[in-house]
């Protein structure tokens, strides 16, 4: 039997899991394993924590907390949520365990001894304030192919280009502010270039991938594949394995990927065969596929294959089935703006099933699609409820009020009863071919039509009324329908689990697998019947739109005009005497004098200045603001700092302007 080996793109552990990342990466690929697995497949799913990058240290720089204190919060967070929605690893790692350093060591070594890691004498971008070597993302400036003004140093967010931070226009140090400078320095680099012809035959031959995957490829191509930076000037990271590198880590695109085998390996050591993770990566007949977004493309389609050829020990992926991304409301996701639906959020006040459903029927397989709270409380409730709830309901319900929960059994059926036998078995056979192909939408759309089904045959039958009429007919009905009931636990379970185990409690059904749907078991009696889906009213839903909106309007400035701006009174003052405020570790007492008057500040500035530094130093006040106290200090004026993830720096006025200098 061949062997699957399904992995899903490492979520960086900086924050929760929301809703488009399920679209993208997770619920996709949950759905390929458990539909395989009840084909009785010999397949894992592998996936764990991204724990190393830019993403990680500037979330640290900015609450203020160590790179592992923040890792270890939000592995634990994004595991629970996975875990409550129903997504099902066989192994669930993280990179920054030592395994997965020494995993990624050893391959590092392997592909140099080879000779396609080499060191370069480069320049890079250094900032005079910070005193460090900038690393990509600590990078923004203006994308030299679309014009975007805030790039990243390694990537655009606006137009997807992969970018390196000396090209971008107008750099600056997303720490300070302030502009950086080249200077010299050594990185290690990945022959990527080397593998450009070996990459496109390779790529040829996947006449069965997706367009989106294939046409981001062959643009690759085009402008010719370069030789990438794999070091970088961070301490917190995978060590490069060398003497002249030791004060140097991995760049997380070349270790991250790396964590699909160290997962697969403590996943063998885990289940006490620590050598099984070779059939899986080793074994050249095993399918190796790749669940991810299409940001993850290159580094998918490209650069992983190429990692995998200069290694040479391992299979290349099978398949890499790419969804595009889910917007939300008519508009992109924002993490940062708050325009996201957060999955521990959403998890609080919902059951998985609907929005696993909401998401899968409307799934961006292959352009981006939109998920509103509108359409989601639709389909939970003219869909799953009416449809599928109500077919359920109505059945076992009739079993419980006519036959005292006994299902009829029957020694013959008729050729309208044979006929929706018939139709179970197509059903099964085109959501199989479906899920095979990673349609998972059609796939959905076929299985839900077998609800459909069942309440068209439940209605044409009559079985209220033949139960008296004709006890014969009406028995065979029930019968057929509790049929498609158990097929229904079935066909469903890969989108709807937690809903398949109620159905299956109801029926009293034990194991099922997908040969099952050949001819559909049926129980002798059934179980407590309760209803699979209620009803949401409007106003739960509601409030969840209100939710980002409110949180998308309280990251956006609030717009004021000119009238109400010239209110505010701005002066220029120097700080005459400072002290820590008694209690406090962080608050700031200061005199402040502005020429022909003085005034109290008390400022939380204190975990980034000592009073002894403020002392002489002039900087922007709102004199005109309403005191207050503050620890039993009368605070008169309000010092202007900018808080950003450095820390908080209070302005510094250009020149030497005079006290009480007013800033229009």
């Amino acid at each position: 039997m061949t062997k699957i080996l399904v992995t899903s793109a490492l979520p960086y552990a900086n924050g929760d899991i929301h809703i488009g990342h399920l679209a993208g990466a997770y619920l996709p690929a949950d759905i390929y394993v458990r539909f395989q697995r009840l084909k009785g497949q010999d397949i894992i799913h592998i996936c764990g924590t991204d724990e190393h990058g830019v993403p990680i240290t500037l979330t640290a720089e900015k609450e203020k907390k160590t790179p592992k204190e923040i890792v270890d919060y939000y592995y634990k967070r994004i595991k629970d949520s996975f875990e409550r929605f129903g997504i099902k690893f066989d192994n669930f790692s993280r990179t920054s365990i030592p395994l997965h350093h020494r995993v990624s060591q050893q391959f590092f070594l392997k592909v140099m001894e080879k000779g396609y890691i080499y060191p370069r004498e480069v320049e890079q971008y250094f900032c005079p304030r910070c005193q460090r070597f900038l690393p990509d993302r600590y990078i923004t400036g203006t994308c030299p192919h679309c014009g975007f003004p805030e790039a990243r140093g390694d990537q655009c967010e606006a137009c997807g280009r992969w970018l390196e931070p000396t090209r971008l226009k107008e750099p600056r140090c997303k720490i300070c502010g302030g502009v950086p400078e080249l200077r010299k320095t050594r990185h290690w680099f990945f022959r990527l270039s080397s593998f450009q012809n070996q990459l496109k035959d390779w790529i040829e031959t996947k006449g069965h991938w997706k367009e989106n995957v294939k046409n981001f490829c062959s643009g690759w191509f085009k402008e010719g594949l370069e030789d990438r930076p794999i070091t970088r000037d961070l301490k917190w990271g995978v060590k490069v394995p060398l003497a002249e590198a030791k004060e140097k880590v991995m760049y997380v695109w070349f270790d991250a990927p790396i964590g699909y085998i160290s997962s697969t390996i403590e996943w063998a050591e885990r289940i006490g065969q620590p050598e099984k993770w070779k059939e899986y990566w080793c074994d050249k007949d095993t399918r190796l596929i790749h669940f991810i977004g299409k940001d993850n493309i290159v580094f998918h389609a490209l650069v992983w294959p190429a990692m995998l050829m200069a290694h040479g020990e391992f299979i290349l992926p099978a398949d890499i089935p790419a969804n595009e991304f889910l917007n939300l409301e008519g508009k992109p996701m924002s993490t940062s703006r708050g325009w996201a639906v957060w999955l521990p959020e959403y998890l609080e006040e919902f059951d998985p099933d609907p929005l696993r459903y909401s998401i899968a029927i409307n799934a961006p397989q292959t352009r981006d699609a939109d998920f509103s709270w509108k359409d989601f409380r639709r389909r939970n409730n003219d869909e799953l409820a009416d449809i599928l709830g109500n077919f359920v309901n109505r059945t076992l319900k009739f079993i419980v009020n006519n036959y005292r929960g006994n299902v009829p059994a029957v020694g013959l059926i008729d050729h309208t009863g044979k006929e929706v036998i018939t139709q179970i078995r197509s059903v099964g056979k085109r959501v199989e071919s479906l899920l095979e192909r990673f349609d998972i939408k059609q796939a959905l759309r076929e299985a839900m039509g077998l609800a459909q089904l069942g309440n068209q045959y439940f209605d044409h039958q009559k079985p209220w009324s033949t139960h008296h009429s004709n006890p014969l007919a009406c028995e065979q009905t029930i019968h057929v329908c509790t049929k498609i009931i158990s097929a229904l636990s079935i066909i469903l379970e890969p989108f709807l689990p937690f809903t398949s185990e109620k159905i299956r409690k109801m029926l009293r059904l034990d194991r099922i697998s997908w040969d099952d749907l050949n001819d559909p078991k049926v129980p002798a009696t059934i179980g407590e019947v309760a209803p699979l889906y209620p009803k949401l009213e409007p106003e739960r839903v509601e409030l969840q739109l209100n939710k980002i909106r409110e949180r998308a309007q309280m990251s956006k400035p609030k717009e004021i005009d000119i009238e109400y701006f010239s209110g505010v009174e701005i002066r220029i003052g120097r700080i005459i005497s400072a002290e820590m405020v008694a209690g406090s570790d962080r608050l700031i007492r200061m005199e402040v004098s502005f020429g022909d008057f003085k005034r109290t500040a008390v400022a939380g500035i204190g975990s980034h200045y000592r009073p002894e530094e403020l002392v002489g130093k002039k900087a922007p006040f709102v004199t005109n603001l309403k005191p207050v106290k503050i620890r039993g200090i009368l605070s008169e004026v309000m010092i202007l700092a900018a808080d950003y993830p450095g820390g908080i720096k209070i302005l510094i006025p250009d020149g030497d302007p005079p006290e009480g200098a007013k800033i229009k």
